[in-house]
């Protein structure tokens, strides 16, 4: 057993504590300290000592930081971003947006306008850009943090010139419409139990949205209708238990939404067609 072997398995006991994936963890952090991807990690198992960066990583994330904020990184979709405080953190379950999308523009040209409505760091857009290669898009979002990255990622992905951010609230001023809209919004209720480190550590106002977690469904709905082009597609992460009550607010205003399950087969999506 190398001695880069050794510190991984003492970090993944160290960080059981306080993760649910502590190998993983242990091993993304290695990889990171090391300077190499996590695949090349696993199967080259490389010798030397591990880095000293390494066991300063573990000891952060023991106190429950992201992942993400200690690597700067998160890939997502088939795009890699970089990440930081302040900035929610991009996650698998948001995958079930862009995989809608696909499936719903399959054997068309695909989307030419796209509108990213609480972008972050240009999660969505970015990979839906990336996805279609012919398409522009319009980020909004109303954090400065967050366009910071956002217009970083955009740079670093080489799609500087198809992506545009905007710092705003929702869709207010926008009278351009969208083949393809893709939302994120915050839908915690604040009194909800939370993962490890969420609550301390990510911005609050990308994750929580009143005591139902329905506040910014609630601006939204009376928006979303003006947006959408004809034949297009509005693609919105929910909650796994608000498929009923986030639905029936887009109802009220006319529209006909119906929702997709994530990998794990929980409701995470409300579509709406245009």
């Amino acid at each position: 057993m190398t001695a880069i072997s050794r510190a991984l398995g003492r970090a993944t006991e160290q960080l059981s504590k306080s993760s649910d994936t502590p190998r993983l963890d242990a091993e993304v952090l290695m990889a990171a300290a090391l300077s190499i991807s996590r695949d090349r990690l696993l199967l080259s198992n490389p010798n030397g000592q591990a880095p000293e960066a390494f066991y300063e990583f573990v000891e952060r994330r023991s106190k429950g930081e992201p992942v993400a904020y200690i690597t700067g990184h998160r890939d997502f979709w088939t795009i890699d971003l970089a990440v930081g405080p302040g900035v929610l953190i991009p996650r698998p379950d948001s995958e079930t947006l862009i995989i809608a999308a696909v499936e719903f523009f399959a054997d068309t040209p695909g989307p030419q306008r796209i509108l990213d409505l609480g972008t972050g760091p240009g999660t969505l857009l970015l990979a839906a850009l990336d996805e279609w290669p012919k398409a522009i898009g319009l980020g909004i979002d109303s954090s400065e943090a967050a366009l910071y990255y956002a217009e970083r990622n955009a740079s670093r992905l080489g799609m500087a010139d198809r992506a545009t951010f905007r710092q705003g609230n929702w869709a207010e001023g926008i009278e351009a419409t969208f083949d393809l809209i893709l939302c994120n919004p915050p839908y915690v209720a604040e009194d909800a139990e939370t993962g490890p480190g969420m609550r301390e550590y990510e911005p609050h106002e990308a994750l929580f949205a009143g005591p139902e977690g329905l506040d910014e469904y609630r601006r939204l709905a009376p928006q979303m209708g003006k947006l959408l082009a004809p034949g297009g597609l509005a693609a919105i992460e929910i909650g796994f238990d608000q498929a009923q009550s986030a639905t029936e607010l887009f109802r009220a205003q006319g529209m006909a939404p119906h929702v997709a399950t994530d990998f794990g087969g929980r409701v995470r999506t409300l579509l709406i067609r245009g």
